[in-house]
C-alpha cells in the first residue's frame, strides 16, 4: 500500500523507524519496544511488539533488517522460534513530500498458516494486512502533515 506524504522523507522515516511510535497508527500493534540493549533503529536491533485483535493479545519479536535514513525500514517478525512475517516502508521523495509503500510478506510455514486461521480469527490475512497498511498509513500522514 503507497500514502503521498507532505513531509520530508527524513520526518517520515524518524517517525516509522521509531518503533515506539507504532501503536499510534496501526488497528493491530497496540505497542513496541526496544529490546536487548537497542534503543534506535539499526539492522540487527531487536524489538518487542504488543499486538491486540478483539480480544486476543500477543507478542512477537522483531529484528530490523534494513534502516536507511530517508529511504527504508524494515524487519522481521517471529512468534517465539516460528518466523511469522517481514514488513518494509520504503520511502521515496516526490515534490512536496515523500511516498511511503508499507509492504508485508508471509513468513509461516503451512502447518503455523492453517493452524492461525482459526485461532486468529482470519480467513485472509493478506486481506486484513492490506486494511491495516491503509489504516496505518493514514494515520501515519496525518500524523506526518502539518495542521
Amino acid at each position: 500500500m503507497t500514502e503521498e506524504v507532505a513531509a520530508s522523507p527524513d520526518t517520515v522515516y524518524a517517525m516509522v523507524s521509531d518503533v515506539t511510535r507504532m501503536g499510534s497508527w496501526s488497528p493491530e500493534t497496540t505497542a513496541c519496544r526496544w529490546i536487548g540493549g537497542a534503543t534506535a533503529p539499526a539492522v540487527g536491533a531487536r524489538f518487542r511488539g504488543t499486538n491486540k485483535r478483539g480480544p486476543l493479545l500477543w507478542q512477537t519479536t522483531c529484528t530490523v533488517t534494513a534502516a536507511e535514513p530517508g529511504r527504508r525500514f524494515a524487519f522481521d517478525v517471529a512468534f517465539g522460534p516460528a518466523a511469522i512475517a517481514s514488513w518494509a516502508y520504503d520511502i521515496e521523495p516526490v515534490e512536496g513530500g515523500c511516498t511511503v509503500t508499507e509492504s508485508w510478506s508471509d513468513r509461516r510455514v503451512g502447518a503455523m498458516r492453517a493452524a492461525s486461521m482459526p485461532v486468529m480469527g482470519i480467513r485472509d490475512r493478506a486481506a486484513h494486512n492490506r486494511r491495516g497498511m491503509v489504516a496505518t498509513l493514514a494515520a501515519l500522514k496525518a500524523a506526518a502533515e502539518p495542521a
